[in-house]
């Protein structure tokens, strides 16, 4: 699967892509990456890739032809890609659509828009999705193109070490991810949950699967809508609720 990100600061994404993860991955050959100037394709003297909006109003828009030429650009090396704008008026981006672009395996086309965004033209040209990280506004869109990239390619087989790793994380069921804890046993007295030392698969799982739901309740409660309990949940949460009636009626 191939990267192409579309900015005016290809800088930001060398970084990105030379660094952790991506440049595993990117060594490895299981992904592979380009970011392109939006700049280079600009027409006049002064590679101008912006213009004052018609209509009026304050700010400035990326102008369509450097864009598009750009766009066209990428295409030649990716002949079927889907091109994703990154705005604040876009589809939230979720864990459940990075597995869905990761299992699609289509190379990805992402702009990274500036100014008061980009020229209405080229979003019906060439446009297929857009994605918002969140309901903020940010300068440019190099930080979610990060973002997108990273949910996405670690969903890859072969990008991350252990492959379990990106199955056992936060969303990947509608539940955040039980407590971890490594070395030492003892810090600043607290304890490691013994179940966790006692060797016992099975006690270890269930352990794991009461603490994600508790954190899930206390942290994210709302993620309980997105999924029906089944019947072992249900059973976690009844124990939990007697443990707290328990305590109450002490």
């Amino acid at each position: 699967m191939k990267f192409t990100v579309l900015t005016l600061f290809p800088e930001f994404m060398e970084v990105f892509f030379a660094n952790g993860i991506m440049a595993r991955a990117l060594n490895r050959k299981v992904i592979s990456a380009d970011s392109i100037n939006i700049r280079d394709f600009a027409s006049d003297r002064h590679n101008s890739v912006d213009d004052r909006p018609y209509g009026g109003g304050s700010g400035m828009v990326m102008m369509p032809g450097p864009l598009e030429k750009a766009i066209d650009s990428a295409r030649q090396t990716s002949p079927s890609p889907w091109v994703v704008y990154l705005s604040p008026q876009g589809r939230p981006f979720t864990q459940a659509r990075a597995c869905e672009l990761a299992a699609n395996r289509q190379d990805l086309i992402l702009i990274c828009g500036r100014y008061e965004g980009i020229d209405e033209r080229v979003y019906v040209r060439q446009v297929d999705e857009e994605i918002c990280v969140g309901d903020f506004v940010m300068t440019g869109g190099e930080i979610a193109a990060m973002a997108v990239i990273d949910a996405v390619a670690r969903m890859i087989p072969g990008v991350l070490g252990n492959n379990e790793s990106s199955q056992c994380e936060s969303f990947m069921d509608n539940r955040l991810e039980y407590a971890q804890y490594t070395r030492p046993e003892i810090y600043e007295e607290m304890g490691v949950p013994g179940v966790l030392l006692s060797g016992n698969h099975e006690k270890i799982r269930q352990w794991r699967r009461r603490s994600a739901l508790e954190r899930t309740f206390i942290k994210r409660p709302d993620l309980f809508k997105t999924r029906v309990l089944d019947n072992e949940e249900k059973e976690i949460l009844r124990q939990w609720c007697r443990e707290l009636e328990a305590l109450i009626d002490k």
